[in-house]
């Protein structure tokens, strides 16, 4: 693994103390996080504890009530989606959220963005996916969910992500299909690209990750390097329940 980005380095996102509602239930207290170039965070927790909510509150999705959410140097807190992806945040839900009725090629054209991050070309996501150059001219809802997954991490990459917030990224998927979306989440790091990691698959997080946030309960709970977590059964036991 890579080392983590030096502790003087500035924060690319900086999530501040936010409260987070849905209608008038409240589902995030006070959480706060950072990410910084080059860093994989992986944030952890049982279903339901408000990490899915948290990375839509970055993206503006799901706005902070309270708080503040700083991305390159810019409060996005109250920006509209559209504003907070076009500075470099890129998202790859949970379910994959790709064109159906279009095709591979089409969904990755109309990806393409220009943010002051790099934006990676079609080779270089045909070297991280080999099956996906084959793909390009099916449609996509004839594709498998691991096929999806390909497509919905190119199509991020060809965005020109700063920020890339992976939700689930290994739900549903083969274990080769996994290993090959863990291997790209180290190429970002070694690219600079800073990673929010949410992952219920706690070994393939702790895997990639350089730290770790634990949300319980709409809390960040428990902050720490990921190899103090992944060298100690107790602390696992303790923050994580396994």
């Amino acid at each position: 693994m890579s080392a983590a980005p030096p502790a003087a380095t500035a924060p690319l996102l900086a999530v501040q103390r936010i409260d987070t509602f849905y209608g008038e239930t409240q589902v995030l207290f006070g959480a706060s996080l950072s990410v910084r170039p080059g860093e994989v965070l992986a944030l952890l927790g049982p279903n339901g504890a408000g990490k899915t909510t948290t990375l839509r509150s970055i993206l503006g999705l799901t706005p902070a009530r309270r708080g503040a959410i700083a991305f390159d140097g810019h409060d996005v807190t109250h920006e509209p989606t559209h504003r907070i992806a076009a500075r470099g945040v890129g998202w790859v839900p949970d379910d994959r959220r790709v064109f159906p009725s279009l095709t591979v090629a089409r969904n990755l054209e109309i990806a393409r963005k220009k943010t002051r991050f790099r934006a990676w070309s079609l080779n270089e996501c045909f070297a991280l996916f080999s099956a996906l150059e084959y793909l390009m001219p099916r449609e996509c809802e004839n594709l498998s969910g691991g096929e999806m997954q390909m497509v919905a991490i190119s199509r991020v990459l060809l965005g020109a992500p700063g920020l890339v917030l992976l939700d689930e990224p290994s739900q549903g998927l083969a274990p080769k299909v996994v290993q090959d979306v863990m291997h790209t989440v180290q190429r970002l790091r070694g690219e600079g690209v800073a990673v929010l990691l949410v992952e219920q698959n706690v070994a393939c997080a702790l895997g990639v990750a350089d730290r770790v946030a634990v949300m319980h309960a709409g809390r960040i709970v428990h902050e720490c390097d990921a190899q103090a977590l992944r060298d100690d059964a107790a602390l696992q036991r303790r923050w994580l329940g396994i």
